[in-house]
């Protein structure tokens, strides 16, 4: 109980102290975060799960107006729009997206005037440091937290955030929220709303954020290519649980790669080859390692009471989903702003 009551009290502390820094803060920041509305066909493979519009921040990082905001905002979006602080409203472009690390990049029209934030180190980031989290003013104003843990993430959609970063408390708005450090660099992403264990303390609410040094080995070929220059990750297409170290699928893809093969919901995933696998990250990590897209994968699953092992010819997500890009980045390079 002493515990709890130290970290409550430990949160109020860091909300109360931190206003100030906020308010500093607040209004060199506050033209560097836009508001992100995107629009997707309702046929959209992700319409069902993530809306067919759908709103977050995004901060200028550069001045040429490049966007970085989550990449499931704009995710098979057929337009995208941007509000910056002033009220004004621009039709944007999506310039690339990274499955990898989750960040989403877009560019306005007539962006010119953009004033960019400074990135940061998030290497520096430790567990306790005090933070800002900032999203576009509209929604709520900027407000201090607490780093409670930098460990790994692992998503039901086939997806591993190394590193990534957990703080609290959370914000309600928190696709596309800036983490900001003391000295007023981008150092995260806002992705998700979790629920952390804590040991001696129980269960905390919390946003993730993608570290902003996963940015940097990729940017360039976003800008240029719309996506990462590395190999393309083996994607089943499936979504699964981990319970008590055990993989459980509870859905997969229509028309994707572990539908074609018969993999089923509740199917318990045994193992990748003949790897035993303990837990998603396991089980993602070792997936990975068979190959690039396109590698047929054993996996051995257990299915009521029968062990089965299923053949699967891996894709590459990008063909699956309407990414876009590439074509799109190379159009707005060569129109006027």
């Amino acid at each position: 109980m002493k515990t709890k009551l130290l970290i409550l009290g430990t949160f109020l502390l860091v909300a109360f102290n931190y206003n100030a820094t906020a308010a500093s803060l607040n209004e060199k920041l506050i033209h560097s975060i836009v508001k992100i509305k995107s629009y997707i066909s309702s046929d959209a493979r992700t319409a069902q799960s993530l809306g067919t519009e759908r709103e977050g921040s995004g901060i200028i990082i550069d001045k040429m107006g490049h966007i970085l905001t989550v990449g499931y905002l704009i995710l098979e979006a057929e337009s995208v729009e941007v509000t910056s602080a002033d009220g004004t409203t621009k039709p944007a472009i999506i310039i690339g997206y990274d499955y990898d690390t989750g960040f989403g990049l877009i560019r306005a029209k007539n962006s010119s005037d953009a004033i960019p934030m400074n990135l940061g180190e998030s290497s520096k980031i430790r567990q306790n440091d005090v933070v800002l989290v900032a999203v576009f003013q509209e929604y709520e104003p900027a407000k201090g937290a607490f780093v409670i843990s930098r460990q790994d993430y692992a998503g039901y959609w086939e997806y591993l955030l190394e590193d990534a970063i957990f703080v609290s408390p959370p914000m309600n708005q928190f696709g596309g929220a800036a983490l900001i450090s003391k000295d007023g660099s981008l150092v995260g992403v806002g992705s998700l709303f979790t629920q952390l264990s804590i040991k001696g303390v129980g269960t905390v609410s919390c946003n993730v954020f993608i570290p902003i040094d996963r940015l940097m080995p990729i940017l360039t070929d976003l800008k240029q290519k719309g996506r990462s220059g590395a190999k393309p990750k083996p994607w089943l297409g499936m979504y699964a649980n981990e319970v008590q170290g055990h993989v459980i699928v509870y859905r997969t893809a229509k028309g994707g790669p572990a539908e074609k093969a018969g993999l089923r919901p509740n199917d318990i995933i045994l193992n990748v080859g003949k790897t035993r696998i303990e837990g998603l990250a396991d089980f993602y990590r070792k997936l990975w390692a068979t190959g690039s897209a396109g590698v047929n994968v054993n996996l051995t699953i257990l299915r009521k009471t029968q062990v089965q092992t299923l053949k699967i010819k891996t894709d590459d997500r990008t063909r699956f989903f309407r990414t876009l890009g590439g074509r799109q980045a190379q159009l707005l390079s060569q129109a006027p702003d």
